[in-house]
């Protein structure tokens, strides 16, 4: 009896001590979810002035730079491409003007406005968000000297306030032939929007490259900056006083670059005339029935040369982000930003509302053709989000149940820049230049013939269906990209894959100058 008594008393204590154990375990769990809760609720601290430099981004940010003197066109000045030299000297001749410079395309020699123009408005917003950072590796002035070359060429396709020449050459004419630009002998026909024949979504674009390039050059050459925010505001009116897409009043360039509407320029213009002038009336027109209209508040959309929605839901965040003056109280401006946070859910791998449209090695896929533009784009938009979250001490987005910090859409936006320098199935790098394996057969003309080659317009096809390596690298130029199964064909006459863009190289721009370090957001770009 005696031992039993005592066999159950060591038991009644046992049993005690697990459940004291259990409930002591209980409220440490409690405390540290109350904790976790209180820190997912805290910011984290605000960058400083740039930071520590991180090479890899670095190197390849030098790289992408370079793809933009590869596709000048015109008089070169300082001339580092050894292979290229002036070009298009005679463009714009037929109607008296002076349209020798800007850029070509991709891998031809046309000269398309309207993602031209794109291209300068990605690399002003660029150029506005990080030029500490790029200066920080120095290519800064690099940046702002491409910039410019556009926009000197915008300026001289806009010479009366509504005429605008949005095209250079004729594509079904150009793309008979495969030579060197240098070589150009063939006609280049102009094509102009005017009263008569409008064209809003390039109009517009090109109103938002003049104005966001204005801020660009406000403190280094404020005549030049006034110059450009007079053609913007002309040609801001121009696109919204005759509202008709290009691309069905010339219906030859729908082949090329097909508008699928002009809302969002317009909306996209507004918003950079209003960064750039303070006029509330911009404001006004991009938050309130044009913004019903065309922003498509509340349905997330991918960013691109064609639609500027999720780029102009970003780029008016920061308005309320960062508490500027006389906005608060603006519905509008409330559903830019919740559009915003929108898209980023849509891009947040862990998100409930996550897009699958992703290859199995992480790449955002949105489109068999030029692959790379939608997820390089969606990164930019990631990271800048990001540092406005930590700039303005935002802690969280919240996405369904779900919330993310500043830090998880970095981590995003990293991993596209990533998967494009090497990081992926193929172990190869897209960015044209960069690592020990790249595309080496690029669909680009100048970078296919030798440079000591003379060639006519089709005697260059030779060099088209060479099967050796091209004898000039494109460095810097962002490739189309992998197809869904992550294979890619490195073949010249693979231009899906195989064409580098100029404004895909804006966007690369953009993504890796915000990875190149960190730092503080510009609250305010004037």
């Amino acid at each position: 009896m005696g031992k039993e008594s005592k066999s159950g008393g060591c038991l009644g204590w046992l049993l005690a001590i697990v459940i004291l154990a259990l409930v002591v375990g209980a409220i440490v769990y409690a405390v540290k979810q109350k904790m976790d809760h209180a820190n997912d609720n805290k910011p984290s601290p605000v960058p400083g002035p740039p930071g520590a430099i991180d090479k890899k981004y670095a190197d390849a940010l030098k790289i992408a730079m370079q793809f933009f003197d590869i596709q000048k066109s015109g008089k070169l000045v300082n001339n580092k491409i050894s292979w290229r030299g002036d070009s298009g000297l005679k463009d714009g001749n037929e109607a008296n003007l002076d349209l020798s410079k800007g850029m070509y395309d991709a891998g031809d020699h046309m000269k398309f406005g309207f993602p031209m123009a794109f291209t300068a408005t990605v690399l002003s917003w660029a150029i506005l968000e990080y030029g500490d950072q790029m200066a920080a590796v120095n290519q800064l002035e690099p940046a702002q000297q491409s910039l410019k070359w556009i926009t000197d060429f915008l300026i001289n396709a806009h010479p009366k306030d509504n005429v605008l020449y949005i095209q250079v050459g004729d594509p079904d004419l150009d793309h008979k032939c495969w030579e060197r630009p240098e070589n150009m002998k063939e006609k280049r026909p102009l094509t102009q929007v005017n009263i008569t024949v409008p064209g809003t979504e390039v109009a517009a674009e090109t109103a938002a490259a003049m104005a966001s390039a204005s801020l660009v050059f406000k403190t280094s050459n404020s005549a030049y900056s006034s110059t450009l925010l007079k053609h913007a505001k002309q040609l801001f009116n121009f696109a919204d006083k005759y509202p008709a897409s290009y691309s069905e009043n010339i219906p030859e360039v729908a082949t090329y670059y097909n508008s699928t509407g002009y809302g969002d320029e317009l909306l996209w213009a507004a918003s950079w005339l209003y960064h750039a002038t303070g006029d509330r009336s911009y404001l006004d027109y991009a938050t309130g029935e044009n913004g019903k209209q065309f922003a498509s508040w509340g349905s997330p959309t991918w960013f691109s040369w064609d639609n500027k929605n999720a780029g102009t839901q970003v780029l008016l965040s920061r308005l309320s982000l960062f508490g500027a003056k006389g906005v608060s109280g603006n519905s509008g401006l409330r559903n830019y930003r919740s559009s915003a946070e929108g898209v980023m859910c849509g891009l947040l791998p862990k998100s409930p509302s996550a897009t699958s449209s992703r290859t199995d090695g992480g790449l955002v896929w949105i489109s068999e053709w030029n692959a790379l533009q939608h997820p390089v784009a969606s990164a930019f938009l990631a990271a800048l989000y990001s540092d406005y979250m930590l700039t303005s001490q935002t802690a969280k987005i919240t996405c369904g149940d779900h919330s993310f910090k500043p830090s998880d859409l970095r981590k995003f936006a990293k991993s596209q820049a990533d998967y494009v320098l090497g990081k992926n199935p193929l172990k190869m790098s897209f960015l044209v230049g960069y690592g020990d394996k790249y595309p080496q057969y690029v669909h680009h003309r100048g970078a296919s013939i030798p440079a000591d080659a003379t060639t006519g317009c089709t005697a260059g096809f030779k060099w088209l269906d060479s099967t050796q390596p091209n004898p000039n690298v494109a460095v810097g130029g962002l490739v189309g990209g992998p197809f869904l199964n992550e294979t890619y064909i490195d073949s010249r006459n693979n231009s899906m894959q195989a064409e580098p863009t100029t404004y895909n190289s804006a966007l690369i721009v953009g993504l890796l100058s915000s990875l190149v370090t960190t730092s503080s957001a510009v609250k305010s770009f004037t």
